[in-house]
């Protein structure tokens, strides 16, 4: 049993939408300066978009749009795991805090010296 154009028209147009202006909201915040190229925000963002868009254009048989969306969506998609993966290795990388000597081992230091 499949779904009615109607019904999949009534759910998947306004998906459709939602990826645009994901995709163009990206876009822009980039061309402006205000989210840079290479943050999890704008990567997100862009295969969110590009997914539903992809979505759209399958289910309406638009195969190059579909197909040029699927490849955004890889490379989005490898982004996106080399930014979480950096972003887990920041996290874990010993935090380096400077040693502080008591004042009494201080002074036997120095007079040691």
């Amino acid at each position: 049993m499949s779904a009615s154009p109607a019904l999949v028209d009534l759910v998947v147009t306004p998906l459709g939408w939602i990826g645009a202006i994901a995709a163009v909201t990206a876009y822009a915040m980039v061309t402006r300066g205000r989210w840079s190229g290479d943050s999890l925000r704008f990567q997100l963002t862009n295969f969110v978009g590009a997914g539903l868009m992809c979505l759209v254009a399958a289910v309406n048989g638009v195969w190059p749009s579909a197909v040029a969306n699927v490849v955004w969506i890889v490379i989005g998609g490898q982004a996106i795991v080399v930014l979480v993966k950096a972003r887990r290795r920041r996290a874990t990388e010993a935090v380096v805090v400077p040693l502080e000597v008591p004042a009494a081992h201080a002074r036997a230091v120095d007079l040691a010296a």
